[in-house]
């Protein structure tokens, strides 16, 4: 797909508007010729389009590569187009929509060019501490410089299924090494898979992402429609909440999301062990970072890296962070130790507990360790009645302290693990009451309603 047919996908009829200055030909003959042909051959005078257009009403700034311009490649005047449109698309306050397709840095143009990446990086993150958003979608093929740097700084980043998106071009490799490099890992899916990007969209579902993304991003908040709960929390049984949260149709934070919220933008696996979403819970916007009880995936390092990515997607996007707490405990493996799993549980603790947006914890089930404790800190701290937060599982206390296992239940009743008792210490703020009566659905509308009171306060 050509840059203007991307536009035409992507922005609503009619829409765009060029930013673009005619581009200054070289002085270089030989390169000149390569240039007009190039032009000729694209139908664009340079490789890249900036200007600005409306998805679904919403004004946004854009920057599309344009590959049949030698191979997208980006020059010391395609790098001023970009930059000149993100520091015009900050002044004007626009979120800006990115679109890549390219090779990289131009090799006619050498070391000025691939010091302009430096620039458009500045001009980026100068964007985003302004509050702004950055959107990029990766295009078949998104190589060299331009992944390693405006291909990389989005608050959502997208690719089209199968497209070819890595940092050294398989042709490079091959020259530089005599063999090809391995297949399968410089392909859309398979850094989704490794949480590389947030995921694989076809280009003509990018508005209705776009539309998604916006919808959480720019549009104000609307007002809450969920039923409030009322009443207070009843005493408990400690190793009766422990079971009751173990049991397969327990509440789990995609209950929350499929029951109490609206316009979500998954930017994670469905399997991965911890979910981050921008949604709105009752109509109010926020960063979500769940722990996923039904994902195949332990959480280990690579889960918790996500879940700071979330926390400070919300720093950067000005948004409440809401966390959700639903865990046995953190991978126990050599892979883990290995992978750095202390030192994630500890930056996600120390990153949650200095942010300066809203924030608010859920306890919603299990909570079991660090992995759990790498979720709390937050500046409220809300629970389902049969929640429950322990140094580690009862059987895992018992075992340290008995040498057994069957003294789980009085451990659970003697370390005060129950969301009564830590409300009564002051660790939680308010407890949800749970009903016999209770399905998933129920539960998921009253903790929504909930949270969504708080970020209405705040």
């Amino acid at each position: 797909m050509s840059a203007r047919e991307l536009i035409d996908t992507v922005l609503d009829a009619g829409s765009f508007q060029p930013w673009d200055q005619p581009a200054k030909q070289s002085a270089d003959s030989a390169y000149q010729e390569q240039l007009r042909r190039a032009a000729e051959r694209a139908g664009t005078d340079e490789a890249v389009l900036t200007g600005r257009g409306t998805v679904r009403g919403r004004a946004v700034a854009v920057l599309v590569s344009e590959f049949a311009f030698l191979a997208g490649s980006i020059g010391q005047i395609a790098a001023a187009r970009i930059t000149t449109a993100v520091r015009r698309a900050t002044a004007e306050r626009l979120p800006i929509v990115a679109s890549t397709s390219s090779g990289g840095t131009r090799m006619q143009e050498g070391a000025p060019a691939f010091l302009e990446m430096i620039t458009i990086s500045k001009a980026l993150m100068a964007h985003k501490a302004a509050g702004l958003t950055y959107l990029v979608h990766l295009r078949h093929p998104t190589t060299g410089g331009v992944f390693a740097s405006w291909g990389s700084l989005g608050h959502v980043t997208v690719a089209e299924p199968g497209a070819l998106i890595g940092f050294l071009g398989p042709k490079v490799y091959e020259a530089l090494h005599g063999e090809p490099f391995p297949s399968g890992v410089q392909t859309a899916e398979n850094l989704a898979a490794h949480g590389v990007i947030d995921g694989v969209v076809g280009t003509a579902d990018l508005p209705f992402l776009l539309d998604r993304a916006l919808g959480v991003l720019v549009d104000p908040p609307v007002p809450p429609a969920l039923p409030r709960r009322t009443g207070s929390a009843r005493p408990v049984d400690a190793w009766d909440s422990v079971q009751r949260t173990r049991r397969p149709g327990r509440v789990g934070v995609r209950d929350l999301l499929r029951h109490g919220a609206t316009g979500t933008v998954r930017l994670t696996e469905p399997d991965a062990g911890v979910l981050v979403a921008l949604t709105r819970l009752d109509g109010q916007p926020c960063v979500l970072v769940g722990q996923d009880r039904s994902g195949t995936k332990p959480m280990g390092p690579a889960a918790l890296r996500q879940a700071r990515r979330g926390m400070n997607l919300a720093e950067e996007l000005g948004l409440p962070l809401v966390t959700v707490i639903d865990t046995p405990g953190a991978e126990l493996s050599a892979a883990a130790e290995e992978a750095g799993l202390a030192g994630e549980i500890a930056h996600c603790i120390s990153t949650l507990a200095t942010l300066t947006v809203p924030t608010l914890s859920v306890l919603l089930g299990q909570g079991a360790g660090g992995g759990a404790l790498a979720l709390l800190p937050a500046t409220t701290v809300i629970a389902a009645e049969h929640a429950w937060l322990a140094p580690l599982p009862p059987e895992g206390a018992s075992a340290i302290i008995h040498r057994d296992t069957a003294h789980a239940p009085e451990l659970a009743a003697s370390q005060h693990i129950t969301a009564p008792d830590l409300q009564a210490a002051g660790t939680i703020n308010h407890v949800i009451p749970e009903y016999d009566s209770d399905t998933a659905q129920s539960l998921a509308t009253a903790i929504a309603a909930a949270c969504a009171a708080y970020l209405v306060q705040h």
